[in-house]
């Protein structure tokens, strides 16, 4: 089921935060029931300790992973690029903020390197991405620069190998 080995007994709360959190992360879709059996825990428990870590804000939200080949008909997804101009006083959270802050932006990082934010943008269709950059990105204050990619095939999601992927076991034929 999992590679998780919790080798002592969960006596604090603290504990029991850290080892729901590990099962969460390293597990599949699992319940709290599921989540007491690994531990050794009451379903109380494991309930309370994600309560904890939604009021800590460290979990913020259950994603499933989706095939994007069952949804990909109908959007388009891109990487933007995003060079900007530190503001004084914010650096680049205000523009990076900004930035999160529409709808069509589903993730957004500051990075090191050739650009400073790499925005991941779902739309409709290429021309609403193009629209999306070219009339509320590109305009914001702060942004110097912008390059658009989109995506056109997704191989793996989320740790999770797409249909169609080559399995990580298997190697390429050789020839002598």
């Amino acid at each position: 089921m999992t590679k998780l080995a919790i080798g002592r007994g969960i006596s604090d709360k603290a504990g029991m935060v850290k080892d729901v959190l590990k099962l969460l992360l390293e597990g599949e879709a699992l319940t709290a029931p599921r989540m007491a059996a690994v531990l050794g825990a009451t379903e109380a428990e494991v309930e309370a300790a994600l309560d904890t870590l939604q009021a800590e804000q460290t979990l913020l939200g259950w994603r499933p992973v989706i095939n994007p080949k069952a949804v990909a008909e109908n959007q388009v997804q891109a990487l933007i690029e995003v060079s900007v101009t530190p503001e004084r006083g914010g650096g680049f959270n205000r523009v990076a903020e900004r930035i999160s802050k529409f709808d069509q932006v589903e993730t957004c990082y500051l990075m090191s390197g050739g650009y400073d934010l790499m925005v991941v943008v779902r739309g409709a269709t290429l021309l609403s991405i193009a629209t999306f950059v070219a009339e509320k990105l590109s305009t914001l204050g702060g942004v110097r620069s912008t390059a658009t990619r989109f995506m056109l095939r997704c191989y793996k999601e989320s740790g999770f190998l797409i249909d169609g992927a080559e399995e990580a076991d298997e190697r390429p034929a050789v020839s002598p």
